[in-house]
């Protein structure tokens, strides 16, 4: 068995950075990347691998092991990327000898033997021991609290049990992106969304929708009003939301405009006392058992001011019913009687926190609901994006947490099932496969962990993007292989390998779906650098 080179390794990832450069230049050259879809959304899922490789290689030069895992990874990378430029180099604006070195480690470090010697491990994470204690203490809750319940939630489409809600509470978990002023756990120092992420993964292992993303819905608002809220507002709901005091939902999609938020329509018109909301929103998680939805409304009438038109506010609600809820208020002076309705919305994953379509109808709010109040007029894009930006590194997270699971899972199972005599795990394709698993999730871990980094410097905002894309796409095939090694008891849903499948597949499609994040962020912001 060859040992691995990680200089080699290092080598090939600046070949394909310089290959992936030639390309966004020439797709630059050609104009709107809108006009040329196929080439910018395959250019920025390959951009966005070999970004991922060039953050693990710090990685690979720590161990034996991670030197493995990360030519594993690469390897997967190089293939890809030469793939995909076969036939179309002129697209591409490449030279087809320009390759010749991508496939040599392609077909060196892909070899069956060498990808199956990483089979039962995904390896070391060399994590600094205050994240390591984070590591444990939410893979213990997680491990004790959640597991035991997190199939049951699924299967029969439960509530979040309150007392995962007021266990996460005690240990500080909504709190974690919120600064200690406002009395989270944020001190500024560069190490808040490492610990974020981190949490969210361990999290996202026992459960995606009774876990991991219990956490991400106040990160949102308050990213948002870190960035756009007045003093008041933030000394008001900041430490409500950090101590859980009060869950928070997110109203941007609406029926007919998914990601092209620069269209909605749901508005908000001034009354003398505040503002009346009107319009329907959808896709709204966790909104029956919030107590506040973040709502971005048009509040100028003039459509072609698209984006620059909204604004967010910060609607209260009471606590609804997970089947589905009905809320009326008292007559205005004015006459109006407002009501609010969610429907909600059967999923075939993502289970206990429930998505729905909200109806609004002259529903007042009060004028101290407009985030950043005057100044924040027509500036709600903005703020809200803030707050997503995040969300997207939280998905990737939450997208390492299912993995991991399923890789688990698979290796359990692989160990413990004999077909035509031998443990499934003896067999060359099942260690190839599991070896692939273990590659992919350690590379998607280390590059949420360099993003996080990047973002608690104020910077990564594409990568944020990129790590988002990346990881949530290949979560679809670590689950799915997880799946298949357990034959047809993986499509029973005894078996908890058939919960991480459906999770994974929401993936790419909440916090920016894959297509418009691609084309719309990842291509567009690669074009501009």
């Amino acid at each position: 068995m060859f040992e691995p080179d990680i200089q080699y390794a290092a080598q090939v990832v600046e070949n394909a950075k310089n290959i992936v450069d030639r390309a966004i230049q020439r797709l630059a050259a050609e104009g709107d990347p809108d006009q040329h879809q196929v080439v910018a959304y395959d250019l920025a899922h390959i951009a966005s691998g070999v970004e991922a490789s060039r953050a693990i290689l710090d990685y690979g030069a720590k161990g034996s092991v991670e030197a493995k895992l990360v030519c594993v990874f690469i390897a997967d990378v190089a293939h890809d990327l030469a793939s995909k430029t076969f036939g179309r180099e002129k697209e591409w604006g490449v030279e087809s000898n320009s390759l010749d070195e991508l496939r040599k480690f392609a077909n060196k470090y892909r070899d069956p033997q060498f990808v199956a010697s990483v089979a039962m491990s995904s390896g070391p994470l060399h994590l600094d021991p205050e994240f390591a204690m984070v590591r444990d203490s939410f893979r213990r809750f997680a491990t004790d609290k959640i597991v035991p319940r997190a199939d049951r939630i699924h299967r029969e489409n439960q509530d979040i049990p309150e007392d995962i809600i007021s266990g996460l509470a005690e240990m500080g978990a909504f709190g974690l992106s919120i600064p200690e002023e406002f009395g989270g756990f944020a001190s500024g120092g560069g190490h808040d969304y490492t610990a974020m992420v981190i949490a969210t993964e361990e999290l996202s292992r026992a459960s995606l929708g009774a876990g991991g993303s219990l956490i991400t819905r106040p990160e949102i608002l308050a990213r948002a009003l870190i960035r756009g809220g007045t003093p008041d507002q933030k000394n008001h709901w900041l430490p409500k939301l950090a101590m859980a005091e009060v869950l928070a939902a997110v109203a941007v999609t609406e029926p007919d405009y998914g990601s092209d938020v620069a269209n909605l329509t749901t508005s908000a018109v001034r009354v003398e006392d505040g503002w009346l909301v009107n319009g329907v929103k959808t896709w709204c998680t966790f909104a029956a058992r919030a107590d506040v939805l973040m709502l971005l409304a048009r509040t100028d009438p003039d459509r072609s001011k698209a984006h620059r038109g909204l604004s967010l506010f910060i609607v209260e609600k009471p606590r609804g019913d997970g089947r589905g809820f009905v809320f009326n208020q008292d007559p205005r002076p004015s006459g109006n009687t407002g009501r609010m309705e969610g429907r909600p919305i059967e999923t075939i994953g993502y289970r206990g926190m429930h998505s729905y379509e909200i109806s609004f109808e002259n529903w007042w709010i009060p004028a101290n609901s407009l985030v950043g109040m005057d100044d924040g007029l027509g500036k709600g894009f903005y703020f809200q994006m803030e707050g997503f930006e995040n969300g997207r590194i939280q998905t990737a997270a939450r997208a390492v947490g299912v993995m991991q699971a399923a890789y688990e899972a698979a290796v359990d199972y692989a160990n413990n099932r004999k077909v035509f005599g031998q443990p499934i795990m003896d067999y060359e394709l099942t260690q190839a496969k599991l070896g692939r698993m273990a590659a992919i999730i350690q590379a998607s871990r280390q590059f949420a962990y360099h993003v996080a980094n990047l973002m608690a410097k104020g910077e990564g905002s594409l990568e944020a993007s990129m790590v988002k894309a990346y990881v949530c796409r290949a979560a679809e095939w670590v689950t799915r292989e997880a799946m298949q090694i357990h034959g047809g008891m993986g499509y029973a849903e005894e078996f908890s390998v058939s919960r991480y499948f459906v999770d994974a597949r929401v993936l790419s499609i909440f916090e920016g779906a894959d297509e418009t994040l691609s084309l719309k962020v990842i291509a567009r912001k690669l074009i501009k650098q």
